[in-house]
């Protein structure tokens, strides 16, 4: 039968080991049932393994030649071993992600899955791409078991969420716009807009409107943030976009931050996870939503530090600008952060 679990298991220890005395001590066996164990595969295999004619068995050719091979062999055994036993303690055979298309460039949903490949790699993924309405739609028919979508008005009670990060949309249009020249640059404000054809990322229902952002009378439609930003740089209209999208073409000049007057070209909406009350979360859909809320925590702590870091050599620049020496910094000095109210409660 040539080779099994157990004597592929030998074969390596006696390789790795230098001896079968040393192979045995490793798996916790006599070396005389080790050497039975290999001189049994070799019969069966018809193959010399071990020379014997020194002190110590050296592996031949051949067998070096199997120790790639045998290795892969034994890391699937023991991956599908670690799977098997998760799947009794609760995984689910697949699991389905649906994101919004806005949230595919700066959100960290890949580094979350890239930790957890790591820990189930077995574990089958499937990531979907549709607009906001359309993500929550696939979860609440069960086609997909978590949805990553900007904070919603109001609260399902079919939901669960939790609020996993932030995202900036800016309102940008092209540089050759009409309307900046017709303007002379000079701060927009929001007549100009509503007179102005504005590209809006939506799902593929007509009644699906985000109202924060439909703001023009005339209004074209898509359901790709990408589609969005080439329209926007061809002079179509101008558009909320994720500034993850359109950071290399306001870079480059294509594309430009709306000036604003009496109202702000940058909207700062949470990020959360939603899943449905009707379909318990599996060993790894929870996860991965513990790892997003670690990768939040992570950011904000490093915003945190680096904000520490520069209003320290703000207090020291402006401490040897008055001769005085820096003291220690007090808690009952620091900046409070900036808040926002959600548009749907926190779950607790």
């Amino acid at each position: 039968m040539a080779f099994d679990l157990d004597n592929l298991r030998v074969f390596l220890a006696a390789v790795d080991g230098g001896s079968f005395s040393a192979a045995a001590r490793a798996l916790g066996r006599v070396p005389s049932a080790v050497s039975m164990a290999i001189a049994n595969l070799e019969a069966q295999l018809d193959l010399p393994l071990f020379d014997r004619t020194g002190r110590e068995p050296v592996p031949t050719a051949q067998a070096l030649a199997l120790v790639p091979q045998a290795r892969r062999l034994a890391e699937q055994l023991q991956q599908l071993n670690r799977h098997a036993l998760s799947l009794t303690q609760g995984l689910e055979p697949s699991l389905t992600l649906a994101v919004a298309p806005e949230l595919l460039a700066d959100t960290p949903w890949h580094e979350a899955l890239r930790t957890l490949s790591a820990e189930h790699p077995l574990l089958e993924v499937e990531v979907l791409t549709a607009p906001q309405a359309d993500a929550l739609a696939l979860v609440q028919s069960g086609r997909a078991q978590l949805a990553l979508v900007f904070e919603r008005f109001g609260l399902d009670p079919r939901e669960s969420f939790q609020e996993v990060g932030r995202e900036t949309l800016v309102a940008v249009a092209a540089a050759s716009h009409p309307m900046l020249a017709r303007t002379h640059d000079e701060p927009l404000r929001d007549e100009h807009l509503i007179a102005e054809r504005q590209i809006l990322v939506a799902g593929r229902d007509a009644a699906e409107v985000d109202k924060r952002l439909a703001i023009s009378r005339l209004q074209w439609r898509t359901d790709s943030p990408l589609a969005a930003l080439r329209l926007v740089e061809q002079g179509l209209g101008w558009a909320w976009l994720p500034l993850g999208f359109v950071r290399a073409a306001l870079a480059s000049g294509a594309l430009v931050r709306l000036p604003a007057g009496n109202f702000t070209n940058a909207l700062q909406l949470y990020v959360d996870v939603v899943w449905t009350h009707e379909r318990p979360l599996g060993l790894a859909a929870r996860r991965f939503v513990d790892l997003l809320q670690a990768l939040k925590r992570r950011k904000v702590e490093a915003a945190a530090t680096a904000e520490s870091s520069a209003d320290e050599g703000r207090g020291a620049g402006c401490a040897a600008l008055n001769g005085n020496a820096p003291g220690p910094a007090s808690p009952s000095a620091a900046r409070p952060r900036a808040g926002k109210r959600r548009s749907s409660a926190t779950s607790g």
